[in-house]
């Protein structure tokens, strides 16, 4: 279980609250960053989302000390092999919607035998959007006795 992942936007608090309606969640300034966000999905697992200035890196911190944060490059680009798969509890029409007023692309797409919606955040970042019309076929493909018996 992944409970929380971090990605580096031109616009965090922006992504943070579309994000957090896709999710029907919500977005909070992320403390350990200023200018960082954290989109929550207000579910048992605690999932969240951390949106931080594109550019900024993570670092180990000396002996004991926990991860340190460098101030973002300006000269950091686009696209990333980093994408995510999420269930959303809204509409895929809902999906196209947001979709439409922030300018970012978004499309059904069929990925091996199950479909899903590739939401481009920022038109930079793909998020697997999986409404709940397309959610049972993504999760009977994905139990654990069915990937067994697909990678035996």
């Amino acid at each position: 279980m992944i409970h929380h992942i971090s990605l580096a936007v031109n616009n965090p608090l922006h992504v943070a609250k579309v994000v957090a309606e896709l999710w029907q969640g919500r977005p909070i300034p992320f403390p350990a960053h200023p200018g960082s966000y954290f989109t929550i999905s207000l579910d048992r697992y605690g999932t969240a989302i951390a949106f931080m200035p594109k550019g900024t890196v993570l670092k180990p911190g000396s002996s004991l000390e926990s991860v340190w944060f460098s101030n973002p490059n300006p000269d950091a680009t686009g696209y990333t092999a980093t994408h995510v798969n999420i269930a959303v509890p809204i509409s895929e029409a809902q999906i196209y919607e947001i979709a439409n007023r922030e300018g970012w692309r978004a499309v059904r797409c069929k990925h091996g035998d199950f479909e899903l919606i590739e939401f481009w955040v920022e038109n930079e970042i793909l998020f697997e959007l999986l409404p709940p019309t397309l959610m049972e076929r993504y999760l009977a493909i994905v139990q654990p006795e069915n990937l067994k018996a697909m990678f035996d």
